[in-house]
């Protein structure tokens, strides 16, 4: 007998107590070992949906992008929609005033079918093929963000009429995090170096092309950026080039977007990002910088797309085997690094819950494993799970909204699992799962 079994009420707090920070807005448990999110039982969604199956938190999207518009009220929000975009998603972007951040001719298209209007849209990528190019000219994307010299030239020569650009260039500045997911600094494949002169070269040639209005710059410096200061500093080599401009071409361009890559905590006991203070701080270093520089000060763009979405998602899904080793114990689900890649990318880590019945015996920890054939498929190590801990049970791993989607593979020719909007004690799906028949319909043998 556990001590949790002679005090009950110990067993229920233990059991409903959810890591602070980590579980959408309106997670909850009971002390039968239930789930719910968008008062929606994640049991019953399981039964409903089948496994692996994301819940999506749409109160909680909301409630974090009014959050940056409150922060930023002068400031543009461009939802980055490489961290998860569906046709719903975008409409939800929408209707909460957001500009959008695409990145492909298929991003494109998927926020133009739900209805966002293109002009408010913003195209990146180091590659943008013809295809990319003449999907986005056909839709009106209002504004292209140059990112190589090699650009300049084709933009021109496919635009139908005068085209809004921006150029990305590089300021410099490390991000702080996964060398993976820097971006700011010298020699990696996005922008255009301020320090080698590339990024000059390319302000000459844009303003050399009539079919080209260059309005302003952008930058990106990472992913998982978690110190205001790094933002500041960008901001600082960015206004300095935007005086350079000024200098050489008697220009004032109007915009400046100084990207995202907010950081968002995935264990118990990491900081979130700091938004109230990057809301009071780098706007108004910005303007200051330009009044230092006489220069009129531009409209600012941020793009946060993790930070919006990451902790509205919850993935569930059931276990299939549990392995005891002489070391470890493994427990085997029915996904894996097809729906979540980021810990084989990055080494990334999450924590799980095992829910669906009472909590009866203390934790142990476990390591979670995914069903692909390979030795990395590792969704989570180290994990705390119920000792008891059997096949059947339903596992649910937080922070799941962004880049799990969006990232997700046919690996071992595998369905992509679906994503299910919760709000208000109902489910709708965002997307469907996908079937054999929609493996095998691009197989053209």
């Amino acid at each position: 007998m556990t001590l949790a079994d002679l005090i009950p009420s110990l067993r229920t707090s233990l059991s409903s107590r959810l890591e602070p920070g980590l579980w959408p807005e309106t997670a909850r448990t009971t002390c039968e070992g239930q789930l719910l999110v968008g008062g929606v039982d994640l049991a019953h969604l399981a039964a409903r949906f089948g496994t692996p199956v994301i819940a999506f938190d749409v109160t909680d999207v909301r409630s974090r992008c009014r959050a940056y518009r409150a922060a930023l009220p002068d400031v543009e929000i461009a939802f980055a929609g490489k961290a998860f975009l569906c046709k719903a998603m975008a409409r939800l972007a929408d209707q909460e005033g957001l500009a959008l951040d695409v990145c492909s001719g298929g991003e494109v298209a998927v926020a133009a079918a739900g209805g966002f209007p293109a002009s408010r849209m913003v195209l990146h990528g180091n590659v943008k093929t013809d295809e990319d190019l003449k999907i986005a000219f056909a839709a009106g994307v209002g504004r292209i963000v140059i990112d190589s010299l090699d650009e300049i030239a084709a933009l021109a020569t496919l635009a139908p009429t005068r085209q809004q650009v921006l150029l990305r260039v590089v300021p410099g500045v490390d991000a702080g995090t996964h060398a993976g997911l820097t971006t700011g600094t010298e020699d990696q494949k996005f922008g255009l170096s301020i320090a080698t002169g590339a990024a000059a070269d390319a302000v000459r040639r844009v303003l050399a092309r009539p079919e080209l209005e260059l309005v302003g710059l952008h930058c990106h410096l990472g992913s998982q950026v978690r110190e205001v200061r790094r933002y500041t500093e960008a901001a600082r080599r960015m206004v300095a080039f935007l005086a350079e401009i000024a200098r050489e071409h008697g220009v004032e361009l109007p915009q400046l977007d100084i990207g995202g890559g907010h950081a968002v905590p995935y264990a118990a006991g990491e900081n979130a990002f700091d938004l109230t203070y990057f809301g009071r701080t780098v706007p108004a270093i910005v303007a200051a910088e330009c009044r230092d520089a006489g220069l009129e000060v531009p409209r600012l763009t941020v793009e946060p797309g993790r930070a919006l979405v990451a902790r509205a998602g919850v993935t569930v899904y059931r276990v299939a085997a549990v392995k005891r080793g002489l070391r470890r114990t493994f427990v085997a689900v029915d996904g894996g690094m097809s729906d979540n890649p980021r810990p084989a990318l990055y080494g990334a880590r999450y924590p799980v819950r095992r829910f669906g019945r009472p909590v009866r015996l203390p934790s142990a920890p476990v390591t979670v494993v995914g069903r692909h054939c390979e030795s990395s498929d590792v969704l989570a190590e180290d994990v705390l799970l119920p000792a008891d801990v059997a096949a059947g049970d339903l596992l649910a791993v937080p922070c799941s909204g962004a880049y799990h989607s969006s990232l997700a593979s046919n690996y071992n020719q595998t369905g992509r699992p679906p994503v299910v909007a919760v709000a208000s004690g109902a489910a709708v799906p965002m997307l469907r799962r996908e079937t054999i028949e929609d493996l095998l319909l691009r197989d053209a043998g």
